[in-house]
């Protein structure tokens, strides 16, 4: 949860203060390293849709969201920073509040296989509207905010080079489809004959939900407040 809501912010941090620094000279790095980030959103959106561990899964999802808010900040445009700012506020929440979900399961289970993870809606009914929310969010579904940063941040790469959006808009598809197998995977089906003694939901894991959850409504009501 630390290396997903802080320590990747403070890379992509970096990048955008070091990109305005470099000398016209290294401008011909941008390409390649552009070309670089776009196909790995499209590699590890792939290597999401054949992972069996949840953990694994969102791991690698926060890869290729990174990956997206590289390809922003090379362009160094008014608009494409602030779409990366969104976007790693918005991902900070978001794949924090999964790695959390993603615990919770592991806790009560000592597996994070997917296959096994099935049926949790029928022991923990009010975990599902957290896994709905964070499933959501991760595919940036508006309005939430990661649908804002990824609207800017996909305007900023089109107006770059127009070949780009094929691309971006085929890992925002993989990402779509990632997200809701995960979503379905451990929602929905039958449970394992294991799985029926596992406990219920406690007040300190929902607090810890609703505190992530509470910001992303706020700024979904407010987008002021990152723009």
């Amino acid at each position: 949860m630390v290396l997903a809501a802080i320590l990747l912010k403070l890379g992509g941090y970096g990048i955008i203060r070091v990109c305005p620094t470099l000398p016209h000279q290294t401008t011909f790095i941008i390409y390649p390293t552009m070309a670089i980030a776009l196909w790995g959103i499209i590699m590890t959106g792939m290597t999401c849709l054949r992972k069996t561990d949840l953990k694994a899964l969102i791991a690698y999802s926060s890869v290729s969201h990174m990956a997206i808010v590289i390809a922003a900040t090379l362009i160094q445009t008014p608009q494409s920073i602030s779409g990366a700012m969104t976007m790693m506020v918005a991902h900070g929440f978001t794949s924090s509040m999964l790695f959390c979900l993603a615990n919770m399961l592991y806790e009560r289970t000592n597996t994070r296989t997917l296959m096994v993870l099935r049926g949790m809606h029928k022991i923990m009914p009010t975990m599902i509207i957290f896994w709905l929310i964070s499933s959501l969010t991760n595919m940036a579904l508006p309005p939430t905010i990661n649908f804002m940063g990824e609207i800017k941040i996909m305007t900023a790469v089109f107006n770059w080079s127009a070949t780009t959006i094929l691309l971006m808009a085929v890992g925002t598809m993989i990402t779509a489809t990632y997200s809701l197998q995960m979503f379905l995977s451990t929602q929905q089906g039958y449970l394992e004959k294991n799985s029926k003694e596992i406990y219920p939901a406690q007040t300190r894991e929902l607090l810890i939900l609703l505190m992530h959850t509470i910001p992303m409504l706020m700024m979904i009501m407010a987008p002021q407040l990152i723009s």
